[in-house]
């Protein structure tokens, strides 16, 4: 693989001010590592992104980019330039957000992980929505890294999701504990308490497990208890939607532990509360604490402390 470094003069003195179009191009590419991906998440065509970026590098008189083929990778200069520019973009947008920032009207944008989202949003979204009605939220629904990344760059406005947060940057605000509990086959043999009274970790020893993808924490969460506790699950399926685990689930492909909240009144499937060393996980919210927190960021933060979710019935 031959990466090209292209050679630039030294920049002139008193060179102008950098626009923001171009740092935004800049550092969507740099968090892309692909101008073609970056451009098509900006609404742009890739020419003229690739135009922005090359004239940036000519003004700061340094390469930003080592180009191979479709793929980019930050330079010395570039990743210095980076944190520099996000600053710069990050500062601007705030300035304009408290400018506008009447307490009503605008919107909160929020990122929330896929096994948050069904349970904990619509509730949410109705209270929000009778103290602010003229506010707007947008929701964006993704898995951990990703929901970092997007109010790392200032896209969402705050995040949801469980600890740990992989970013020690980041402010982080616990909301609550969530239990998981067992989900198994309606007709499996732990199913019914009076087969298995107190039902454990142990007894799933050699169940074949259902689970999310590698990308999703509660998998995480998961197989850490598991390994906490000596037991180490066989993972049979893996899949990217929580309601696909509680279908295959459901079909006796394995059994899983799901969160609580996440529980139904499906006749396929029978939840059970673990003896014992219960696993849990913790639901908080993360946002950038150097960035504006608008006044409907704030709003939208007093309904989800004020949060309370009565506790599901299990069989």
């Amino acid at each position: 693989m031959r990466l090209t470094h292209r050679s630039f003069p030294p920049p002139p003195n008193g060179f102008a001010a950098l626009e923001l179009t171009p740092l935004r191009y800049f550092l969507r590419a740099a968090d892309r590592e692909n101008f073609t991906q970056a451009a098509k998440e900006l609404s742009v065509s890739q020419p003229a992104l690739s135009r922005a970026v090359a004239g940036l590098e000519r003004e700061l008189g340094r390469p930003l980019f080592e180009r191979d083929g479709r793929c980019v990778r930050l330079t010395d200069a570039g990743r210095t330039f980076r944190s520099q520019a996000a600053k710069i973009v990050g500062l601007a947008d705030d300035a304009r957000a408290a400018l506008i920032d009447d307490g009503r009207t605008g919107a909160v944008r929020v990122a929330v992980i896929p096994t948050l989202a069904p349970q904990l949003l619509p509730p949410l979204l109705r209270a929000f929505v009778a103290i602010r009605p003229e506010a707007e939220v947008r929701v964006c629904e993704d898995v951990t890294a990703e929901c970092v990344r997007r109010v790392r760059a200032g896209e969402s406005d705050l995040a949801l999701m469980t600890l740990p947060v992989p970013d020690p940057s980041l402010r982080v605000e616990r909301l609550y504990e969530e239990e998981l509990v067992a989900a198994l086959p309606a007709d499996h043999r732990l199913a019914d308490a009076a087969n298995a009274p107190s039902l454990t970790v142990n007894d799933l020893q050699s169940e074949p497990f259902v689970l999310l993808g590698e990308a999703h924490c509660l998998s995480d969460e998961v197989l850490s208890f598991c390994r906490r506790s000596a037991v180490q699950p066989v993972v049979l399926e893996r899949t990217s939607q929580l309601a696909t685990v509680k279908e295959l689930v459901a079909a006796g492909h394995g059994v899983s532990l799901v969160p609580a909240e996440a529980t139904d009144d499906d006749p396929r499937i029978a939840y059970r509360r673990l003896a014992g060393d219960r696993p849990t996980r913790t639901v908080a919210a993360t946002w950038d604490a150097d960035r504006y927190v608008s006044r409907l960021t704030a709003a939208f933060l007093d309904v989800l402390r004020g949060r309370n979710a009565p506790p599901p019935t299990l069989r």
